[in-house]
This record gives structure tokens, sequence and C-alpha cells, in this order.
């Protein structure tokens, strides 16, 4: 059974000749039990559509449905017939800023949505208490947001989000705030969680990393459209467009021109040499585009099958592995990323694109 489920939604941010289109009819739907992440650049619509869901933005057209009530409806010319407050949605909403009360200890901020509904205060202490529980922060009901770590702060958002069990629960940005480290952990815990407890969470982000380890399907948006959606293995593995390609992870981005096409094999020519990859996103034309993963990139320093030959100019180290940049040096010369087990020496290396990993776009 569908969640919610958003059918050709339009919103615009001023009215008439100056309005600015952010929403330009999306539609989606979550089911009961699924995560989805809403992902994409800065500008995309991502927590546009999160906020109109919650009903903290009045979209200009189409339908919002919770379950099966209809809590938006509107038409092209800007009719609403109707729009459900945000209260009465019964939405869990975890903010980027946690949005806690200061001066309210934790148990107070987690109870407070019950105790506007007024719900009897033996009934809110047990939810309160359970919902604490559920998350590992049972033993810090007394205490105020100031004497809390940033993810247990996080936390108490989501118990906050969580306490009256809503069908569905949004996250805006849930980890943002979080130190490196700790965005991590925090990662792991709220895959954990919402598996544990069947949620279903409609999820903003703007880290693909994140999305592809939190959900069960993405939808990447692009200029207040759905560019792909898809499970996360889908998205990275097979993207349909070359936005999807350089969106999802880290990527080489190698311009280059077409020799010859048998079928979705392609022959082009880059800089360093010609190699053979396999075409995607539908252009027949001369001028293309290759997306390579740094991590299918094979470095040898002896001649191999469709490599290109370049010097290396510089290695980052990350830990677990180096990072080498090869560069030929032009002015307009594109370079090269690919990882390593070692610092490599300085000099000339072949750098070998597996076909069907050199996607042509």
């Amino acid at each position: 059974m569908s969640e919610l489920t958003v059918n050709n939604l339009y919103l615009d941010y001023g009215s008439g000749a100056s309005a600015n289109p952010i929403l330009k009819g999306v539609s989606m739907q979550l089911q009961r039990g699924e995560v989805v992440a809403l992902l994409g650049p800065s500008g995309s619509g991502k927590t546009t559509l999160l906020r109109a869901v919650a009903g903290l933005e009045s979209p200009k057209a189409g339908r919002i449905n919770i379950g099966e009530r209809v809590v938006f409806e509107g038409t092209q010319n800007g009719a609403r017939t109707l729009e459900m407050p945000a209260e009465q949605r019964n939405l869990g909403l975890v903010f980027q800023s946690y949005a806690l009360w200061p001066h309210k200890t934790v148990a107070d901020n987690v109870g407070y949505g019950l105790v506007l509904r007024k719900m009897n205060k033996s009934e809110i202490g047990e939810r309160v208490k359970k919902v604490l529980g559920q998350l590992g922060l049972g033993h810090l009901g007394e205490r105020f947001p100031h004497q809390l770590s940033g993810g247990q702060q996080q936390r108490v958002a989501i118990a906050r989000a969580l306490v009256y069990n809503p069908p569905v629960i949004l996250l805006d940005e849930p980890l943002s705030n979080l130190d490196a480290k700790l965005r991590e952990e925090a990662r792991a815990f709220l895959r954990e969680l919402i598996v544990r407890l069947g949620l279903s969470a409609l999820m903003v982000t703007h880290d693909q990393a994140e999305a592809m380890a939190i959900s069960d399907r993405i939808l990447l948006l692009n200029n207040g459209k759905i560019e792909q959606q898809g499970s996360p293995q889908s998205m990275y593995q097979t993207p349909d467009t070359l936005f999807t390609a350089e969106f999802m992870g880290s990527n080489n981005r190698l311009p280059g021109k077409v020799l010859q096409r048998d079928g979705q094999r392609v022959t082009l020519q880059v800089e360093g040499g010609t190699v053979q990859g396999f075409a995607r996103g539908g252009n027949n034309g001369t001028d293309v585009i290759g997306i390579v993963r740094l991590e299918q990139v094979r470095i040898s320093d002896t001649q191999s099958d469709n490599a290109i030959r370049l010097p290396l100019s510089t290695c980052m180290y990350l830990g677990d592995r180096w990072e080498c940049l090869f560069h030929s040096g032009g002015h307009d010369s594109v370079g090269l990323r690919a990882y390593a087990a070692q610092r490599l020496a300085p000099g000339d290396y072949w750098l070998q694109l597996p076909q069907d990993s050199l996607w042509v776009f």
C-alpha cells in the first residue's frame, strides 16, 4: 500500500511574469516500510518537495495523498480545491537544525506534540518513555539539549517525530549538522532504526553516499523534475543520463569524438589515445562525453588493452588507498584520476578503461 502519493506537483515562488518555477510536474510514491531519498544539487527542488508534502509550502497545482487522505489538490490555473494544514497531516518531521526547545528537557521536547494534541499525561509519559528507549535515550530524559552531543540531539529530534506513530516520517538533511566521523555512525544507526521499526520515510539529502546507504529507492531531482529514480544499485551502476552518471559516485569526465559505432559499442578518440566504450543516453552525434568511475580505472606501467597513456601529476593519501592524478600538462588537457594501493613513482602510466565501465553520453 502507498503511504504517500504525489501526482504532477507544480510549485512556483512569486507570481505572474516574475514567478520562479521550483517544481515542474513531480510525481512519486512512497510504499509502506520503504525509505525514499530525495537527492539532487542545491536548487533542484528536493527540500521544496518535502516541505510541500509536510504542508509548509503551498503548491500551485497537483495532488498529494497521505494514505487514502487527500491533503492537497489544485489545478493548473492556481485554484486550490483542498489544502490541509500541516498540523492535520499527522506527519513526523525532523528538521535540519533539529529545532529543539532549549528550555525544555529531552522528555518534554519529545512529548510536546502530544501535549498539543491534548493527550492525557500518563499516556504521554508512556509514549515518551517507549520511544526514548527505542532510540537509546532512556537515561537522558531529564537532560536539556545543551547537555547533549550532536548525535544525541539528532536522536531526540527523531524521537519527537516518532512519538505519535505517524504514517510517514520526513527527514530534511538529518545528518548534515554532524561531523564526518559521527555522520558515518549516525547513518548506520538511522538505517538500522528505520528497518527495525518498519518506518516509511522520505529523506532529503545532497550526499549521494548517504542516500545510497540509507534508502531503498532514490529520486534524483534536476531543475525541478525527476531525472531518474530507482534502487541505489541501479542508479549507481546503470545511469540513464549524463547528469545521473556524473552526480552519482566519483568520476572521470572525458570529452571525445566518435570514430566508429557498432550497436552500443563505440570507438572514440580521447586525450591520450583511442578507446572503446558503451553508449548510454541516446547521443548519436560525433562529440560525446565519456564517464568512468575512479574505482574502475586500472593503472599499469606496461601497455594494456583499451588504455591511454598519461604522465603522473600527483598522488594524495586517503588512508586506505592513494588517489592519483594523471595529466598531460596541456592548457586544454583533461586530467584523469584513479586509485592505487600505494604511492606511485613519477613517470608515464597506462590507464585501462574497461569497455563496459566507460559510458558514452
